[in-house]
């Protein structure tokens, strides 16, 4: 079995932000050369999340008005006195900040409409985003 493994940085702009990241990871799998295995994409950071779904303006809205719906900034949490964000940490460990793919002949195997979108939840940052490449 081989594994490939390779790291990218995406900067954020605002304190919520969603940044596409098919691309990325799509070209970094062609770079490795497997072509069947799995591809596990991680962020390794506390206050951003993955999402594999549609990259449609009106659900970029949806969902960021979602998580902060579910997790506000101003909730009464305990972590905020030392620290203004426990609204996105709680959001990332909800969610997930990794995703493991099936990968099929070259391919990343996912729906018509699913990409592969990091959420910042307590941004601007420049975020790490790691992909390791399994398989032969």
């Amino acid at each position: 079995m081989k594994v490939f493994v390779k790291e990218f940085t995406v900067s954020t702009k605002s304190r919520e932000d969603i940044v596409n990241i098919t691309r990325e990871v799509e070209k970094i799998v062609a770079e490795s050369g497997i072509k069947n295995g799995i591809v596990l994409v991680y962020v390794p950071h506390a206050t951003a999340l993955l999402i594999v779904n549609e990259d449609e303006p009106g659900l970029r809205t949806d969902y960021l008005s979602k998580l902060l719906q579910v997790f506000p900034r101003d909730g009464q949490y305990l972590h905020n006195r030392i620290d203004d964000n426990a609204n996105a940490h709680l959001a990332s460990a909800m969610v997930g900040s990794s995703r493991i793919f099936p990968l099929v002949n070259g391919r990343i195997v996912r729906g018509t409409w699913q990409e592969i979108l990091l959420v910042d939840m307590d941004g601007p940052r420049a975020r790490r985003v790691i992909v390791e490449v399994l398989g032969e």
